[in-house]
């Protein structure tokens, strides 16, 4: 009685070679109507070109092949992106820089603003070299100035601000970007500043 319950519940041989043979149809269709047109362009059956799979072989995509003709469009980050705030009052005539550590083609998405015009200096030096190899990218005076900065070497980046007026300015910075540590630079000497990310 027990042998017999084993037999019937056991699969045959004919029953495996049958799942098995439709495993194989299953897969090979989903070979040929899906894997040959997504990933390598070729359709046979037409499927692909109607399911919108085609597309997305990198042969036979013209989106991506006119896309991959540009340069500097999609550029991938190894540095994890970080977001930071920061505010300062700044008295009459007193000046401040704020500064990131960044690595060379890291982006830096930023923007400041003040209630009057600073006077500003954006600018950064290589960690090899240091101050003597400083680079200005913006020297002027405004309320105001946003951008992308894409770090051009491995080193500090940052901004210099003057309040010229006889008022106290209220000078407030967001960015956003891979930066690693930051610091501001007063009369007072230099200071390393935790990040604050904006809300």
């Amino acid at each position: 009685m027990r042998n017999a319950q084993n037999r019937s519940v056991s699969p045959s041989r004919r029953q495996i070679v049958i799942s098995g043979a439709v495993a194989l149809v299953v897969a090979a269709l989903f070979l040929i109507l899906f894997v040959l047109p997504a990933e390598f362009g070729i359709d046979p059956t037409g499927f692909g070109k109607a399911a919108g799979l085609s597309g997305l072989s990198e042969g036979s995509n013209p989106e991506l092949a006119r896309g991959q003709k540009r340069e500097g469009v999609l550029t991938p980050v190894s540095q994890p992106i970080n977001s930071d705030s920061f505010q300062v009052e700044l008295l009459p005539y007193e000046a401040i820089e704020l500064k990131y550590t960044m690595a060379e083609g890291a982006p830096l998405l930023f923007s400041w603003s003040a209630p009057a015009p600073l006077n500003y200096d954006m600018h950064a030096h290589p960690f090899e070299g240091g101050e003597d190899l400083t680079e200005s990218y913006g020297v002027a005076a405004a309320p105001a100035m946003k951008g992308l900065y894409i770090a051009p070497f491995t080193g500090i980046h940052g901004w210099y601000w003057q309040n010229r007026t006889l008022d106290p300015v209220t000078l407030t910075v967001r960015a956003t970007g891979a930066f690693t540590a930051s610091a501001t630079i007063d009369t007072a000497g230099e200071h390393p500043r935790a990040l604050t990310p904006t809300r």
